[in-house]
């Protein structure tokens, strides 16, 4: 039969994954490094992949290939949530990152002739923290407290590491740039799939980063898993308001 079906372009593919993880009938695996089409089958021809590719790879054709079928798609669902990665990058992997005691050290102690790493220490305790890209199953996640941060939030903020990343799993992602509706149906797998205790939001004080909050927000109504949450603004400047 004819009908409308994806198309991915090998030469502007640049192996992001983001499209593997975009696509809710799992349809499309990295192979090689290169996005691709695993059956017809699979794919509904509604192009949700389009948005997330950054280098325009993907387009919606017509020719003639099997008809979408939904019971399989379900059934490849199922075989993915058991799978550990969100897509064939090996940079996705879920893995939690032990820190040593110098990562709790109070700047004011020091030494002058410190290095970078014991001066301004890594609080960071998983991989990866791209929204995107986090495994909702992922270990990590199993009783976390949760720092969810619009992504300019660590760059404005000085001290966020030791004030923020600090004993929590981070998940950055940006409420302007990004799908919204992506995001607080990722959250909804993360609250549900895992025995989260506490959440902390980040936001910029500008108006477009609200986004991330909504989601937070409608992604705890629609788990119905409610936990404590706390929500923090920073300025331009950088300051806490």
């Amino acid at each position: 039969m004819k009908r409308k079906i994806i198309n991915i372009d090998e030469k502007k593919c640049n192996g992001c994954g983001l499209c593997v993880t975009a696509c809710h009938e799992k349809a499309i695996e990295l192979v090689n490094g290169k996005a691709k089409l695993v059956s017809d089958i699979y794919c509904d021809g509604l192009g949700d992949c389009l948005p997330h590719c950054p280098t325009g790879a993907i387009e919606i054709i017509e020719r003639e290939s099997e008809a979408y079928d939904e019971e399989a798609v379900k059934a490849r669902q199922q075989e993915a949530h058991k799978e550990p990665l969100p897509c064939g990058c090996p940079g996705t992997a879920a893995k939690s990152i032990k820190r040593s005691a110098v990562s709790s050290v109070k700047l004011n102690s020091v030494p002058k002739n410190a290095s970078v790493e014991e001066a301004c220490p890594s609080e960071l305790i998983q991989w990866p923290v791209q929204l995107r890209l986090i495994n909702t199953k992922a270990p990590y996640l199993e009783g976390a407290n949760l720092l969810i941060a619009a992504d300019c939030t660590a760059y404005a903020y000085g001290n966020f590491h030791r004030d923020f990343i600090k004993d929590h799993i981070t998940v950055i992602g940006c409420p302007k740039l990004d799908d919204n509706q992506y995001y607080k149906e990722k959250l909804t797998e993360i609250l549900l799939n895992n025995n989260i205790k506490s959440i902390t939001v980040v936001r910029m004080e500008v108006p477009c980063c609200s986004g991330i909050v909504s989601s937070v927000k409608s992604a705890m109504l629609e788990s119905k898993v409610i936990v404590p949450y706390r929500e923090v603004i920073i300025g331009t400047d950088g300051r806490i308001i």
